[in-house]
């Protein structure tokens, strides 16, 4: 894809117009409409501003100094490079700091990285392959052999990964995202909308044993990541919604308790 089709195409994603982009960017309307047929050539600074004012991820800023003749300005280091050995070492600590509730860290599909004691707690009962280390936390949700059968409100937590999933594909142009999406919403039953809610948050409630756990999730990401690898990670814990499944997971974890 050449540079003024990449340019088009991010722009109208984010249903901007093309003077939206310009004064975002600091510059004309003009010279957008320029850059999008080809008649003129941007600078690399003037393609970082612009991937910058579209909100662009680091991984499409750089895919868009590639499609410009630049190359990337965003290292892809991996997550066992050395050099985010501390990273590795901070998100050891923070998983572990967070039990007895599960947290898990995951990369930009939703591919499990890491996860801590707790987690188990959540996939109890579910097929081995599908909460392997590598394997898809979105999938793990809500296949019909993973948690799918143990929650008690499909339709509002369903819902609530499908649409996530959905605007991430459609804002990044994510294929791999998308076709997951569609993979998702053929497990889930047509219609039944579950209203319920906690007024502030959509609850995963989830059957443990002979009662249920109420849970819902905080998700947190590298805001001044420069690093492609360390930008996607993202780390979701799961919190207690009341005093109940706060002792049901402390009793859990004290008990080593495992699917």
């Amino acid at each position: 894809m050449d540079f003024p089709k990449a340019l088009r195409q991010r722009r109208s994603r984010r249903h901007l117009s093309q003077l939206d982009l310009a004064i975002r960017a600091g510059t004309t309307q003009r010279h957008v409409s320029f850059m999008e047929s080809g008649r003129s050539a941007p600078g690399r600074g003037m393609v970082l501003r612009l991937a910058e004012s579209l909100e662009l991820s680091l991984r499409e800023s750089n895919a868009l100094l590639l499609t410009a003749g630049y190359a990337p300005e965003f290292a892809d280091s991996g997550l066992q490079a050395p050099d985010l050995a501390p990273v590795r070492e901070a998100l050891g600590h923070v998983l572990a700091g967070h039990l007895p509730y599960p947290a898990v860290v995951v990369d930009r599909h939703g591919n499990l990285v890491a996860a801590n004691e707790a987690f188990p707690v959540l996939t109890e009962g579910a097929a081995p392959e599908l909460f392997a280390p590598g394997a898809n936390v979105y999938r793990l949700a809500l296949h019909p052999r993973g948690m799918a059968p143990r929650i008690a409100n499909p339709a509002g937590w369903s819902r609530h990964i499908l649409l996530r999933l959905e605007r991430r594909a459609e804002l990044g142009g994510d294929e791999t995202l998308a076709a997951l999406q569609r993979e998702l919403a053929g497990y889930v039953p047509a219609g039944g909308e579950d209203p319920e809610g906690l007024g502030f948050a959509v609850p995963l409630r989830l059957r443990f044993g002979d009662g249920e756990l109420r849970l819902i999730t905080t998700v947190t990401t590298f805001a001044t990541a420069a690093d492609v690898t360390l930008a996607e990670l993202m780390l979701e814990a799961f919190l207690p919604a009341d005093e109940q499944t706060a002792e049901r997971l402390r009793e859990a974890v004290r008990a080593g308790r495992r699917p």
